[in-house]
């Protein structure tokens, strides 16, 4: 009995090995072919995607809306915090990996779409109420006008502290707190993702 758990465990911990390889390679990938729509190099890691996931409250009511999903490493993180599929959507620009995120995640809403056209992202999406925005998009490959563009139409649909929440792995926050409109905290260094990031949270004020 022993022995068949060892290698039970042995073989369970090959598989998730080969799974986490062949993500890791599938974006790296994407990130050769198009650099400035996939930023990172690599699909943000556990203890990043977690820290990503952990400001959705459950009670909220309204869709959780995640830009640039990639691979699914916080899709997972917030499925597993609880956010039910069905309150999810998942704004994809690359249709290769919206395809991936539909057969990883059954029953998860996927479009493929321009997260920095948020609001007709969401018209067409048909998404009226907006519970929190989650964030992986690379905003530093983008002007700042862009990115700025893109944190107001958010906070144009969310209640006041409801969160938009962004990773990076810079000194500077992607766009600045701007008093009377939104508020802007920040985490502290996650060393354990690889390269470490910060998780910046506009909340409308």
């Amino acid at each position: 009995m022993f022995v068949h758990r060892l290698r039970d465990e042995a073989m369970t911990e090959a598989r998730r090995v080969r799974y986490h390889c062949s993500e890791e390679l599938k974006f790296l990938k994407t990130w050769a072919t198009k650099p400035l729509t996939t930023g990172a190099v690599s699909p943000s890691g556990r203890w990043l995607a977690r820290a990503m996931a952990a400001p959705v409250d459950l009670a909220w009511e309204g869709t959780v809306v995640e830009l640039g999903p990639g691979t699914g490493a916080v899709t997972a993180a917030l499925l597993k915090r609880g956010v039910a599929p069905e309150r999810l959507l998942a704004v994809e620009y690359n249709p290769d990996f919206a395809e991936h995120i539909r057969g990883r995640f059954p029953g998860l809403r996927v479009t493929v779409g321009d997260a920095y056209e948020f609001a007709d992202t969401l018209r067409y999406a048909g998404i009226t109420k907006v519970a929190a925005v989650v964030s992986s998009l690379p905003l530093f490959t983008q002007p700042p006008l862009r990115r700025r563009h893109l944190i107001e139409q958010a906070m144009a649909v969310l209640e006041p502290g409801r969160p938009f929440i962004q990773f990076s792995y810079a000194l500077v926050p992607p766009v600045p707190a701007d008093a009377g409109n939104w508020t802007l905290d920040v985490s502290g260094w996650i060393v354990r993702n690889l390269p470490p990031a910060r998780v910046w949270t506009y909340r409308k004020a």
